[in-house]
């Protein structure tokens, strides 16, 4: 009974670090006027990039689209879900979550 709570407490312990450690690993690239642009934020297309062996090698190349004026922001993140794919799979297979963000114009 120890061994299950000790087991328990540690997978606990191991979900919480990776939720506060995924924050950290968000890259955000600015595309164009991006900042410059008057508007409101709306996600534009979403995306999702699998790799295999800790990021060696991609599996395939994921297209997101982006808007035709190219003023938009990429930003590819590592989160939750992505770091329970990493981690049941031993690394082994990865992967990545691809946002792209545009504004509207008013």
């Amino acid at each position: 009974m120890k061994k299950i709570k000790s087991m328990t407490l540690i997978a606990l312990f191991l979900f919480t670090v990776s939720v506060f450690l995924t924050s950290c690993m968000t890259t955000k690239t600015s595309v164009g006027a991006f900042k410059e642009t008057q508007g409101s934020e709306y996600t534009y297309a979403k995306g999702k990039q699998l790799w295999l062996f800790w990021g060696i090698l991609p599996l395939g190349r994921t297209n997101v689209n982006t808007p035709g004026d190219g003023n938009c922001e990429v930003i590819t993140r590592f989160n939750v879900g992505d770091a329970l794919i990493s981690g049941l799979t031993g690394g082994i297979v990865t992967s990545y979550s691809i946002k792209v963000k545009a504004k509207k114009k008013q």
